[in-house]
């Protein structure tokens, strides 16, 4: 079941923990994919608080967001570019998307395959996708004070094994929200080095956040194909014929 367009604004912008949580989701997909120049980026779900750093210089950036969850207008001060969808429908054409976000749009749906399946068709060749889901290992995904409460987490394997199912390849995968998801003062002072301090034991304390990147697979071309046929082919392995006596 997906949120509320309201809850997810009042949580990553009116409230330290949530604008604490979209930085460092944010860096992580920064250092993943530092530029974004020419390019056509979307985001699906409510995925457009990790967007604002390619609105300068992509081609064209578009905020998706699901018609269960709600849509609200976006950027503030700027000109509008999210918009309302069905989850298995999205108004964009075939091959048409570079580089696709998707926080907040798998974990909640409750067709996820098909959710995967219009991820997979609006990419194109060379896309790449980043799915931003709870870890099934980390805090977040235990306290219902953040969005990351709720929906199925996932651990690295199961979204991997997913995600190859309908079409992706998956290549880097990441984690982050190390500090507790909690609203008091003392760990909104601590975040940063909780941050610091989880990326150096992460097999060991797992984030609240799961990162995958992963790319569009191409399937090679199916069928008989052309066939190429030689005239005329020369009998350099065939047997000698017997010659008959003068």
């Amino acid at each position: 079941m997906h949120l509320d367009v309201q809850d997810l604004r009042n949580f990553y912008y009116r409230s330290t923990l949530g604008r604490a949580a979209q930085k460092a989701v944010r860096d992580e997909m920064l250092e993943l994919w530092p530029e974004a120049k020419g390019l056509t980026v979307a985001g699906f779900g409510f995925a457009v608080p990790l967007l604002r750093p390619y609105l300068a210089e992509a081609r064209r950036v578009v905020g998706l967001m699901p018609a269960p969850q709600g849509v609200m207008p976006w950027p503030a001060g700027m000109a509008n570019v999210s918009v309302l969808c069905e989850e298995t429908l999205w108004p964009i054409e075939t091959g048409h998307v570079d580089r696709l976000v998707m926080m907040h749009g798998l974990e909640t749906s409750d067709r996820p395959g098909d959710v995967l399946d219009e991820a997979q068709r609006v990419l194109g060749p060379g896309g790449r996708a980043l799915f931003v889901v709870p870890h099934r290992s980390g805090l977040w995904s235990r306290s219902d004070k953040t969005p990351f409460g709720f929906g199925r987490p996932y651990s690295t394997t199961q979204l991997e094994t997913q995600l190859k199912r309908h079409g992706f390849m998956p290549e880097r995968h990441r984690a982050t929200l190390y500090q507790p998801p909690s609203h008091k003062r003392f760990w909104r002072k601590t975040g940063a080095l909780w941050e610091g301090f989880g990326k150096t034991v992460s097999p060991v304390m797992a984030g609240g956040v799961l990162i995958v990147e992963a790319s569009k697979r191409v399937h090679a071309p199916s069928g008989p194909g052309v066939r190429s046929r030689v005239a005329k082919p020369l009998g350099v392995l065939a047997p000698t014929p017997e010659v008959a006596p003068a």
